[in-house]
């Protein structure tokens, strides 16, 4: 593949090019010139676009398909090219499968469906047989296949004994261990924020203290091990208190947070628009203020679309038996883009990588063309005609967001919408 990018300007601090607007031609997937101005004798194929930015490749800690096993969700061709069109070249991809992803040949299945794609799709594997939370999975068997991190999604680890286990073993190996952060005999059969939008719905709720618990018990138990531990989607204000101390005392923890998390407060579930039942809930706007100064001081490492497609039996339904989930990302630019500026916003987007062990490419000469294409300029209205994955569960439809995605530059193809 060889392209000529005109007139991009470069967002990425660790290039020499950064905040230069310049042209970038890539060859047979490298990047072989930048400069203010490239010739084209060889007649490639011209890139112009409007306010045209380019940045590394965007990268997403926690994304779910439906395949193996619920196809009619997300395909893993279909959920890729989303993926590529909503500006990630590079997404992990959670368990919670049928069957679920915790063994060698689940990897390698899952490696082998995503091997021609633009977008490098990195397994995530179950931490626990089946998901089940009460022995081990093969860890080591599918580290070897390609799994970046170990992680039984949205499911919490009840037995603190099995989690202290996880951590010594992995140590092991350098593997990666996520703990979803809820104590369930706390949050119980709450579906949402235990708060007074709950209490006036009259709907279960989910407490803040139920997160908070089981940050406390894996970060003491972390000190204990040593070991190496992600949190996922955390959403509570002291669940970042948590987080930073531990951070101060020098655990090796890192955590995400879920982008609807920073947007929307529980008061959105007036309405039962089941669209808006994920999680962890959606909390307050006090919660919402503690996640942003997280994520501008470093204390929370990176944001997730957290991307869970659910069909629409399992969603257009009495809110209490609807399922947990919302796609997130055809939206997850617009909706950073517009609380951040375009340099944090694109920040946010493009780490993580390292922690899951993954290659980072900044735009340079020689190096291969790994890089999103966007303007950040512009608002829209977010509907069913940006939806691009099969499911439509989208919980920012009606919402005002800014700017532009056009697509991507990797594994030597130029996907653009």
């Amino acid at each position: 593949m060889n392209v000529l990018v005109k007139s991009a300007t470069i967002v990425d601090p660790k290039s020499d090019f950064h905040n230069q607007t310049v042209d970038i031609l890539i060859e047979k997937g490298t990047i072989s010139q930048i400069s203010k101005r490239i010739q084209n004798p060889k007649n490639y194929k011209e890139i112009r676009l409007d306010n045209l930015h380019v940045s590394q490749g965007w990268f997403d800690s926690s994304v779910s398909f439906g395949e193996p096993g619920f196809e009619e969700r997300e395909t893993i061709d279909n959920g890729l090219q989303a993926a590529a069109y909503s500006g990630f070249t590079s997404v992990a991809v959670n368990a919670n499968t049928n069957p679920v992803i915790d063994s060698y040949a689940g990897i390698s299945f899952l490696k082998s469906k995503a091997a021609k794609h633009a977008v490098n799709l990195y397994p995530i594997g179950a931490l626990t047989k089946n998901s089940d939370g009460i022995e081990l999975a093969e860890l080591f068997d599918m580290k070897t296949a390609g799994a970046v991190a170990f992680y039984d999604y949205q499911k919490p680890i009840s037995n603190p004994n099995l989690m202290k286990l996880a951590l010594q073993y992995a140590s092991n190996f350098n593997g990666l261990v996520c703990s979803f952060p809820q104590e369930s005999k706390i949050s119980g059969l709450g579906v949402m924020n235990e708060n007074v939008t709950s209490t006036s719905l009259g709907l279960k709720g989910n407490p803040a203290l139920a997160e908070e618990l089981q940050i406390a018990r894996d970060l003491f138990i972390l000190e204990y091990t040593e070991g190496k531990l992600h949190i996922p989607t955390v959403s509570t204000a002291k669940s970042v208190a948590l987080i930073r101390a531990a951070k101060q005392k020098k655990l090796d923890v890192t955590c995400s947070v879920a982008i609807h998390n920073v947007l929307y407060t529980d008061e959105q579930l007036n309405t039962f628009d089941t669209n808006y039942k994920v999680l962890p809930p959606l909390r307050t706007q006090n919660d919402i203020e503690a996640l942003i100064d997280g994520l501008k001081d470093g204390t929370i490492d990176m944001v997730t679309s957290d991307h869970n497609p659910i069909d629409i039996e399992h969603k257009k339904i009495e809110f209490d038996y609807a399922k947990y989930g919302t796609i997130g990302l055809e939206s997850a630019f617009g909706a950073l883009n517009s609380i951040f500026t375009v340099k944090k916003t694109i920040e946010l987007l493009t780490k993580g990588r390292e922690r899951f062990g993954l290659t980072v490419t900044p735009i340079a000469v020689g190096n291969d063309a790994n890089v999103s294409l966007f303007n950040p300029s512009g608002s829209y209205t977010f509907s069913g005609n940006n939806i691009l994955s099969t499911s439509k569960n989208a919980i920012y439809k009606g919402k005002e967001l800014n700017g532009t995605v056009y697509g991507i530059v990797a594994n030597n193809q130029l996907l653009i919408k």
